[in-house]
């Protein structure tokens, strides 16, 4: 696949994606909807937020850095992007339960954060190929 097909995939999944949200905060209530409701709620926040997020931290990257090899900005960018969504998914899960604190904020975003850490340190040391 190369990276125009990807992007241009990406691209239209993540219009799906927002479409699936439209549509669920249309025709869901949430009062009756229940676990599903919810669980098709955040299924499609998260997937339009990633692809969103990915997209623009590629378009970002590459902006940025056109001497750079293409394929290290879209991992990167993919990596970074599903993480900043599910920060996003988990924080207003946490609000909806009233759970959202400073602190749960803090320890999310340090344990992403953490986990972005240890990706990128593992990158750095593999053996290349």
């Amino acid at each position: 696949m190369t990276l125009r097909q990807y992007l241009a995939w990406l691209a239209i999944g993540t219009l799906v994606s927002w479409g699936a949200l439209v549509l669920v905060m249309t025709y869901l209530n949430p009062q009756t909807a229940g676990t599903t409701g919810f669980l098709f709620f955040y299924l499609s926040l998260f997937l339009s937020l990633g692809g969103t997020f990915t997209l623009v931290g590629f378009a970002w990257r590459y902006w940025r850095h056109r001497d750079e090899v293409l394929f290290r900005h879209v991992s990167m960018s993919f990596r970074q992007g599903i993480l900043l969504a599910l920060a996003v998914v988990l924080a207003s899960w946490l609000k909806t339960n009233n759970l959202l604190t400073w602190w749960n904020t803090g320890l999310l975003v340090v344990g992403l954060t953490l986990l972005e850490l240890f990706w990128l340190s593992v990158r750095r040391q593999s053996p290349p190929i």
